[in-house]
């Protein structure tokens, strides 16, 4: 017992068995008083097992579940021994001093005897029938307190020791064995129950190293986060610091060239009115003249020529007007520009991580079903079959192609969903205006209102841009992520198991309500029966 206790409860410092235990930051386990003292006198703190370095000095805390399987041990252990352990060195109750070893107990006369007076036991008939044992100093402690009788066998209904006359009137029809047997059984479940603990308290620990291990993962993606982050956001302040100095300096330049416009005709006006206050000056001098040839010499000359007619001449106050309006479309272009170039710049992972974030419940609209869709129960589903339902007309219906539009619909900012196209040979995915026409031939594109890919022939991907663009996939996605991003005219397409973005429209010019848009094409006699599947977008799985 003590071997397979002392190696599942010793401190690897004192060698003893752990006294206050405590856990360090790396999981591992010592007495307080000695780790404590370890530290103190080492120039580092670090841990004695398998030297993990702490650069602050972590604040031990007690391992209460350990504490308490070795207080619990200690006391089992201590019980089982003063049971099993044969005794020592028990005194003769009937020597004077000095007295002898005794050598017998005798469980009658709740005595110990050493040889010499063990003799009447031996040879008197009436001592004859006592029960004698090997010698023990507990001699009260092993007779029942009720019928005065040793302790000889345990009671497993009752867990307790009991004599042969409890068997016979409190125990009766009671279950019980030898106090060897129930020894050897309880020693065996303790046995277990320390190898028990100590796997828990194992498990407990590689916990610890897994969660430290993973807030370690946590703290490294976070400063990453941070640095890129700060990194993104100085970029995009820059962009409106850049912004609003334009605008600032157009608003000056602006005002200047009012100003010198103002400046220059005031001077013109100045220089205007000198010369006729000096007209007047000269006419009032000439009126007062007696000479009439000089009068009449002089007087042609007034008024001054070439005088601007300033009646037409208007000078309005220059505003700025809508300046605030105009500053604001162009950051928002701007930083339009400006996100999707740091987004571009990004791992793919983390291109679709971001864009899921947008992630919105869609479902189908059967309202606008063509009429040889099936549609899921949970509204989820969608797959072609030959036979044609009988519906009422509604121009919100698709009559011809076989489509069904998405709910709900969007006005603004940003909307992710992700649709299952395994195992169909042609199928078309995307978005479109609430308001397109649903009835007859439908030609799929920007300026029709859709914007959208699909697939032909298994393997032949096209964007339906104006014109059709061909894609080159490095493989079939079975699974496409849906983006937009409404106010900057953003529509994108991912195979979402290998995170490459397929094809981004750019610009677009949304008018008013769009909705996803999903199209299963005709079965084509059952090559292409799989549905379209609406999933439940899942970010754990990258």
């Amino acid at each position: 017992m003590s071997g397979s206790y002392e190696e599942q409860f010793l401190c690897s410092i004192c060698l003893e068995v752990f006294s206050e235990p405590v856990t360090t930051p790396c999981g591992h386990n010592f007495c307080k008083s000695c780790i404590s003292q370890h530290w103190d006198t080492s120039r580092s703190c670090s841990c004695p097992l398998c030297n993990e370095v702490f650069t602050i000095r972590p604040k031990l805390k007690k391992n209460t579940l350990l504490s308490e399987v070795v207080s619990k041990s200690k006391r089992e252990v201590e019980l089982w021994s003063k049971k099993v352990s044969k005794p020592v060195d028990v005194e003769c109750d009937v020597c004077s001093e000095p007295k002898l070893k005794a050598v017998k107990s005798c469980l009658v006369c709740l005595s110990s005897f050493c040889e010499s007076h063990l003799q009447p036991h031996l040879t008197v008939s009436g001592l004859k029938r006592h029960q004698l044992m090997e010698p023990v100093d507990d001699l009260e402690d092993r007779m029942c307190p009720r019928h005065q009788r040793p302790l000889e066998l345990f009671c497993n209904t009752d867990q307790s020791c009991v004599c042969t006359r409890c068997v016979l009137l409190e125990h009766k029809n009671h279950q019980y064995e030898s106090l060897e047997e129930a020894c050897e059984r309880r020693w065996s479940s303790l046995q277990k129950t320390v190898a028990q603990s100590q796997d828990m308290v194992e498990q407990r620990r590689l916990k610890v190293q897994e969660i430290r291990a993973a807030l370690d993962q946590s703290q490294t993606e976070a400063d990453q986060e941070t640095q890129q982050m700060v990194k993104v956001f100085s970029d995009i302040m820059e962009s409106v610091q850049r912004c609003l100095d334009h605008h600032l300096e157009v608003i000056k330049q602006t005002q200047t060239k009012h100003k010198e416009c103002a400046e220059a005709l005031i001077q013109q006006l100045q220089q205007e009115m000198c010369e006729l206050e000096k007209s007047s000056t000269e006419a009032q001098q000439l009126s007062l003249s007696t000479d009439p040839l000089h009068f009449l010499q002089h007087c042609t000359a007034l008024p001054p020529a070439g005088l601007k007619d300033w009646s037409s001449v208007s000078f309005e106050p220059q505003t700025c007007e809508g300046s605030v309006v105009r500053a604001l479309s162009e950051l928002e272009t701007s930083l339009s520009q400006e996100f999707n170039k740091v987004f571009t710049q990004l791992p793919k992972i983390d291109q679709l991580r971001r864009v899921q974030q947008f992630a919105v419940d869609v479902t189908l609209d059967p309202d606008t079903a063509q009429p040889h869709l099936v549609l899921a129960e949970n509204l989820k589903q969608v797959h072609h079959t030959n036979a044609k339902k009988k519906l009422p007309d509604s121009p919100q219906r698709f009559d011809q192609c076989p489509g069904v539009l998405g709910k709900p619909s969007f006005s603004s900012g940003r909307l992710y969903f992700e649709v299952q196209v395994k195992g169909k040979t042609k199928w078309d995915l995307g978005v479109a205006q609430e308001s397109v026409n649903r009835t007859g031939t439908i030609t799929c594109s920007p300026k029709n209102g859709f914007w959208t890919m699909w697939l032909r022939n298994r393997d032949t991907y096209k964007a339906s841009a104006d014109p059709s663009v061909l894609l080159s996939l490095k493989r079939p996605p079975q699974k496409v992520g849906v983006f937009v991003d409404y106010g900057a005219g953003l529509v994108s397409f991912y195979d979402v198991d290998s995170a490459d973005l397929i094809y981004s429209f750019t610009d677009c010019s949304f008018r008013g309500k769009i909705r996803p848009l999903f199209c299963p094409c005709t079965n084509d006699g059952g090559t292409n029966s799989a549905p379209l599947v609406i999933t439940k977008v899942q970010t754990d799985r990258l």
